[in-house]
């Protein structure tokens, strides 16, 4: 017979094991409560100002107000760069989730054309501070603004910002005074103060803009804002506002920087007019000039590849950096030197055969008047250029005495006070010939500079400073592009100005200011066609400067030359004699002798400063040079 199992509860045994699973249950909770607790307190307490503070960004956000632009004017208040109202693109890159799908859309979005959307990926890449929006593009259009609005739920971290964009009126006639404005770059960027350019794009590259960069800019302000999860703007909570930067005015004239211009016609040179008195730059043109207005939204590749190209070199600033030979427009400064050095008396005479020998040298150094021009005096030897009196007075001055006097000149030298990129050319001397060849000086070199040939170069604002200089009779005043910074005039007298020239002799200013006034009213001036009916008396000189120098015995025929070997045309004036109030330099390159091509030109430049209502026409200058140009003469 099967026993039955015993199935009688244990209800001690099931009560054990009741209270063992709720002690452990118990445990388990107390566990998981105090790590719960636990976790609380660390995030409550030890992490509160962390995720307080991240919690408030979430709402509360900081935005920075970058300053309005100062803008600059002319002498008399004609607006030469403005704010133009636009609209820009930027980028957080911190607020966006997938970069790369953000930047295809707007790719998409905004149609930009193959050429373009390498460049724009690269400034969605640029180094930026955290948080700080990088400028991807500007000048949005309405349409692109409106596909950007209805798609603003895909794009997070990208906003269309109002802001004033840097706008030249006369673009192609300041582009080389004013420079312009450019997208700050990733070099930039690490050496800006991050709180005074917070916000800001845009940054002075060339000329006024970037000399006078720290005035013009101003300070950022920053505004806090709250938000919600999308990123929307609900209400403001604060503000700084941002500090505009200061208006400059110029020393420009528009109205004469515009006759520059329109004098060399699109000519490869440059015209510069100052007023020696005061140093005031009046006008500074350097021709062919460029629309500066595609540099401040980004200039395309095709666009600036072809001004890179452009054999004229549009980019190039000749006013400031371009190297000439002087030709014969040195000839009055260098009697003044003749004079200092006691070289030669006003009265000094050469007898002229039309040529020039070393001693123990068979070499014929020439006069450009082949035949010569007998017995020549200072004042006759400025009034028809003629050669052989400074090869005579070149040689006897030696190289050494003739570098000191024309350095003190300002020839060499960099002269002006705000003119950014400013060339010092070259004014040549033994040791610099040692130093750039490993080659002694030699005399036929001094011959050559004596006429403003060989290795002498200038530029035209140098030579428009030096003429300053002499209309001041000796006293230096430092050329300047502004005239007043806010409400604050530039001083005149500016650090590292030039010593003033002091002649022992006061009269020798007044026997060479007389060779040059014969130079334009003379019956032998080598300009006297272009003195004919001045209503002010005027002193110039006429230069004529060869790119490629000619053999013993041959002869320079224009007419048998490419265009680009042809001799430069310089012309250097001031008027009135009696008390200045301009001073102008000219070169037009390739264009011929000075006494024609260029002396016209500086003639109306002084016509329309000192008539003002009887200034020249422009069409009537160019009928004037079609007349001269197939009677070329002198220098």
């Amino acid at each position: 017979m099967l026993k039955r199992p015993n199935t009688l509860k244990n209800s001690e045994q099931e009560l054990r094991i009741f209270r063992v699973r709720a002690l452990l249950a118990v445990l388990l909770v107390m566990t998981l409560a105090s790590l719960l607790m636990g976790r609380l307190i660390y995030l409550q307490v030890v992490q509160h100002d962390l995720y307080s503070t991240r919690s408030e960004n979430n709402r509360v956000r900081v935005e920075p107000l970058p300053p309005n632009r100062g803008l600059i004017y002319d002498r008399n208040g004609v607006l030469l760069a403005e704010n133009r109202p636009t609209y820009n693109l930027t980028l957080v890159r911190e607020r966006v989730d997938n970069l790369d799908e953000t930047l295809a859309l707007l790719v998409e979005l905004l149609e930009l054309p193959e050429e373009e959307i390498e460049a724009f990926n690269v400034r969605s890449r640029q180094r930026q501070r955290p948080f700080q929006p990088a400028l991807l593009t500007s000048d949005l259009n309405e349409d692109q603004i409106a596909r950007l609005a209805v798609n603003r739920h895909r794009l997070p971290g990208v906003e269309v910002e109002a802001q004033p964009l840097r706008f030249y009126p006369d673009a192609e006639v300041m582009a080389h005074a004013l420079g312009y404005v450019g997208r700050i770059n990733a070099e930039e960027m690490q050496t800006l103060d991050a709180g005074r350019y917070a916000g800001t794009h845009f940054i002075g590259k060339t000329g006024i803009e970037r000399f006078y960069e720290e005035e013009l800019h101003g300070q950022a302000g920053l505004r806090k804002v709250e938000t919600n999860a999308r990123g929307r703007v609900l209400r403001e909570l604060g503000r700084t506002d941002p500090v505009p930067g200061k208006n400059v005015t110029l020393t420009l004239d528009r109205s004469l920087q515009m006759l520059a211009y329109e004098l060399l016609d699109g000519r490869r040179g440059s015209i510069v007019a100052v007023v020696p008195d005061t140093g005031e730059i009046l006008a500074m043109v350097s021709t062919p000039g460029f629309d500066s207005n595609q540099f401040v939204t980004g200039i395309d590749v095709a666009s600036y590849r072809a001004l890179q190209e452009d054999l004229d070199l549009p980019l190039f600033n000749r006013a400031i950096r371009g190297h000439y030979p002087p030709g014969s427009t040195i000839k009055p400064f260098l009697a003044l030197a003749g004079l200092v050095e006691g070289v030669i008396t006003p009265d000094s005479t050469i007898n002229d055969p039309g040529f020039y020998q070393l001693p123990n040298d068979s070499r014929r150094y020439r006069n450009w008047l082949r035949w010569g021009h007998g017995r020549v005096d200072m004042e006759r030897s400025i009034a028809v250029s003629n050669n052989t009196y400074y090869y005579t007075l070149a040689h006897d001055l030696g190289i050494d005495n003739l570098h000191e006097q024309m350095s003190n000149f300002g020839f060499g030298k960099r002269v002006a006070h705000d003119v950014q990129g400013e060339s010092t050319a070259l004014m040549p001397s033994r040791d610099w010939k040692r130093g750039r060849f490993n080659q002694p000086w030699y005399p036929g070199e001094t011959l050559s500079v004596g006429i403003g040939q060989g290795y002498w170069q200038v530029t035209p604002l140098q030579l428009a400073s030096a003429t300053a200089a002499l209309a001041n009779r000796g006293h230096w005043v430092k050329p300047r592009l502004a005239h007043q910074i806010g409400d604050t005039p530039v001083p005149r007298d500016l650090p590292d100005t030039l010593d003033d020239i002091v002649l022992a002799n006061e009269g020798w200013w007044d026997r060479v200011f007389s060779g040059m006034e014969k130079v334009m009213t003379g019956h032998e001036g080598t300009a006297r066609r272009t003195g004919v009916g001045l209503e002010y008396r005027m002193g110039g000189k006429s230069g004529t400067a060869q790119v490629f120098s000619l053999g013993q015995d041959q002869r320079y025929n224009a007419d048998e030359l490419a265009e680009r070997l042809r001799d430069h045309a310089l012309f250097m004036a001031f008027a009135p004699l009696e008390n200045p109030q301009i001073a102008v330099s000219v070169i037009v390159e390739n264009a011929g002798g000075g006494s024609t091509h260029a002396a016209h030109l500086a003639r109306a430049m002084t016509d329309a400063w000192l008539l003002k209502e009887e200034a020249p026409d422009v069409e009537d200058v160019r009928g004037v040079l079609e007349q001269d140009n197939a009677n070329v003469e002198g220098n």
